[in-house]
């Protein structure tokens, strides 16, 4: 930090709506700043995926001027922030503790230092392309594996590379296949089936993936391809983290030595443990 004057929020934002707009998010979607002053100075800006009550009590105790979060607090109506209800609470907290809230949702999917790029790089592929295009924006991420792997490999190495969480990585295929082509979507993706088929992918790497939209696509793909890894909502997103931090320091430029810039250590997936899973995949 140097003695140079604060940045204001206004300052901080005008360099995160240009590398999210959020003209680009999906019209059912709520982004922006939630909670905080446009002039108010920001010496520390904490990032998360969820603005749960622990992160905004990690971003307090820290001393965060600004959280910087992925999901929204406010997706759906809220009719009152009474702090005898969670999203009350939040408010409350955030307002108290002098903490603005911002939120970058599907602004920041699909942005070229978004969440599908972060995960298409956790996979280990170089130049990627839309997996589709939706509302005018590009959804998700498709490209090559620099050589052939086995599906067990691919999922070992990319739990490798993702923040471990208690349900691991979910796998539907047989194990010693073959793979290279893959196909990317942070967070929910079991509406994109038919993209993934279209971009001849042999393995799709999402999250959320429900019985009846799995057990109906792996009846379509025979027992073949595209095979699909559920890498957990939580975990196939708190990788676009580090980028996002990366991207910030690099737009402020100079002003990044005036800020203070953290990621959450919070995990909140929301699953603790599992019990009597049954062990697969290679021996």
């Amino acid at each position: 930090m140097t003695d140079a004057p604060d940045l204001t929020l206004r300052e901080v934002l005008d360099v995160v709506e240009r590398l999210y707009p959020p003209s680009t998010a999906q019209s059912w979607d709520r982004v922006g700043l939630v909670t905080g002053d446009p002039d108010q100075p920001v010496r520390r800006v904490h990032l998360a995926v969820d603005p749960t009550l622990s992160v905004i009590e990690e971003a307090r105790d820290l001393g965060a001027d600004l959280l910087l979060t992925h999901h929204p607090l406010l997706l759906r109506g809220v009719h009152s922030v009474a702090t005898t209800n969670a999203k009350g609470a939040s408010v409350t907290h955030l307002v108290v503790g002098d903490v603005a809230l911002y939120v970058a949702h599907t602004n920041a999917d699909v942005a070229a230092e978004g969440v599908a790029e972060a995960l298409a790089e956790a996979c280990g592929l170089g130049s990627t392309e839309p997996l589709a295009m939706v509302e005018q924006q590009p959804l998700g991420r498709v490209g090559d594996l620099t050589e052939d792997t086995t599906l067990h490999a691919f999922a070992e190495r990319l739990a490798s590379r993702l923040p471990r969480a208690a349900g691991g990585i979910r796998v539907a295929g047989p194990p010693e296949a073959t793979v290279r082509r893959v196909a990317v979507l942070g967070g929910s993706g079991d509406d994109l089936f038919d993209a993934v088929r279209t971009a001849r992918a042999d393995v799709y790497v999402t999250a959320d993936l429900r019985h009846h939209p799995v057990l109906e696509a792996r009846e379509e793909a025979r027992g073949g391809r595209p095979y699909l890894v559920d890498a957990g909502h939580w975990a196939s997103e708190q990788v676009w983290l580090v980028r996002a931090e990366r991207a910030l320091r690099a737009g402020l430029g100079e002003r990044a030595a005036r800020v203070d810039t953290h990621i959450s250590t919070v995990s909140t997936d929301p699953w603790t443990f599992v019990v009597g899973a049954e062990p697969g995949g290679m021996p």
